[in-house]
């Protein structure tokens, strides 16, 4: 499993207190087909828990993912900030998520190097 999450996710992370330990446990809920919603073109919403909170109130997620081994962290944003994304949004995710997913390994790590995209890091490692 290969996690990672866009420079525009990670800023919105940041500021909510969010931990990569939750991004890897969406993964895994993911993985067993726990997903809130598939909105197409190979784009999730999925709840995540933000620190002191549940899910339910928390924050929710936008992942690219074809529910294999790549997952794409491209937007977040707590309940209390907006219900929901727009149809205008959800094409340009989608549009996203076609282009992130057809990265081969090279340009996965172009992307990486560039700092386009970061890899959800265990524990031990930092952002």
């Amino acid at each position: 499993m290969s996690a990672y999450r866009t420079r525009t996710f990670t800023r919105w992370m940041l500021k909510a207190g969010l931990s990569d330990e939750a991004l890897r446990q969406a993964v895994a809920e993911m993985q067993q087909g726990l997903v809130d919603a598939d909105l197409g073109g190979h784009v999730m919403k999925k709840r995540v828990a933000l620190p002191g909170q549940g899910k339910r109130g928390g924050a929710r997620t936008i992942v690219a993912t074809k529910m294999a081994d790549r997952w794409f962290f491209l937007y977040g944003f707590s309940k209390n900030e907006r219900a929901n994304i727009g149809k205008d949004e959800l094409k340009m995710f989608q549009e996203v998520a076609k282009e992130l997913l057809g990265f081969d390994d090279r340009q996965l790590l172009v992307a990486l190097t560039a700092g386009e995209i970061l890899e959800v890091c265990n524990g031990s490692d930092k952002a």
